[in-house]
């Protein structure tokens, strides 16, 4: 559970709409966007070296297409990708159609741009909802560091400031000229564990009300005594996207990362958000309340 962290309705099924991207689309399209302005090379200077007009690479780089194997291949080769990365990236390009996508991030995290990342700094609108945990994207770096070091317990102190640091980075999004929309509905119980100590969680608590004052972050807490209600079984983001893509479901678990992207699986979680806010104390409300812990502590 190391990655904590979008409202609307689904997204109709039309017979002639065009098949959108899937997870493994999206990643590759931004690993390849990656590598070429790594290489300090233009779409134009792409398109010299291997005969890839840039129409088409521009495509491939919006996730709009999946490149042919021998395109693929050009690229990598302009781009001078080797090993490790080459192999992985060209087993992506075979997977691409495939939907839904389990992941296990491992201890090299801050090095390598896992999905999540990936499609998170590709998303316009995050709507994150915890149980638990202050989400990951509002965070401070006490809090992150103690929650990571009670969820991973074996991880090394290296591994744990390497998670901190990835953590810390992707906060970044929010305070871009054009900012990642973030709207964070908490559980009450999120806010009365101590984690990393009173002084930590007074922090994190004043961090969380600085936030929410921001006009593209929105924060909700549930109340005790809104009872049972349906994210109780667990944490999810989701992810929306500009130019009519579909919406992704993150799903993070002691199994593994879970990305759903099927239409009835968006429905679901979208019509689950909806009741979450609705039973979730108004923005103000939960200003007032946030006060309440942050004296406790």
């Amino acid at each position: 559970m190391w990655d904590e962290q979008g409202i609307g309705g689904s997204v109709p099924r039309l017979s002639n709409r065009r098949q959108p991207p899937t997870v493994r689309l999206r990643r590759l399209a931004a690993e390849l966007r990656r590598l070429r302005q790594q290489a300090g090379l233009s779409q134009d200077d792409v398109a010299e070296k291997t005969n890839v007009n840039s129409v088409t690479l521009y495509r491939i780089e919006t996730a709009k297409t999946k490149p042919q194997l021998r395109t693929l291949i050009a690229l990598l080769d302009a781009y001078r990708v080797t090993g490790t990365e080459r192999s992985d990236l060209i087993a992506l390009q075979k997977e691409a159609k495939q939907r839904g996508w389990l992941h296990s991030f491992d201890a090299d995290l801050p090095d390598q741009y896992t999905a999540l990342i990936s499609l998170e700094a590709e998303a316009q609108q995050a709507i994150n909802y915890e149980s638990l945990f202050i989400p990951g994207l509002l965070q401070t770096e006490d809090y992150a560091r103690a929650v990571i070091r009670g969820v991973l317990p074996t991880a090394t102190e290296a591994e744990v400031e390497s998670f901190v640091t990835a953590r810390m980075q992707r906060q970044a999004l929010l305070e871009n000229e054009t900012p990642l929309r973030l709207w964070a509905i908490i559980d009450q119980a999120a806010l009365c564990r101590t984690v990393g100590g009173d002084e930590a969680m007074r922090a994190q608590l004043d961090h969380l009300i600085q936030q929410a004052q921001r006009p593209h972050i929105t924060v909700q807490i549930i109340p005790f005594s809104a009872g049972a209600h349906p994210g109780m079984p667990g944490s999810f983001i989701v992810l929306k996207f500009p130019l009519d893509d579909p919406d992704v479901i993150y799903i993070d678990s002691m199994a593994g990362d879970l990305f759903l992207e099927k239409e009835g699986d968006i429905q679901r979680y979208n019509d689950i958000c909806e009741h979450l806010r609705a039973i979730a104390l108004s923005p103000a409300d939960t200003a007032a309340l946030l006060a309440s812990p942050r004296e406790d502590h």
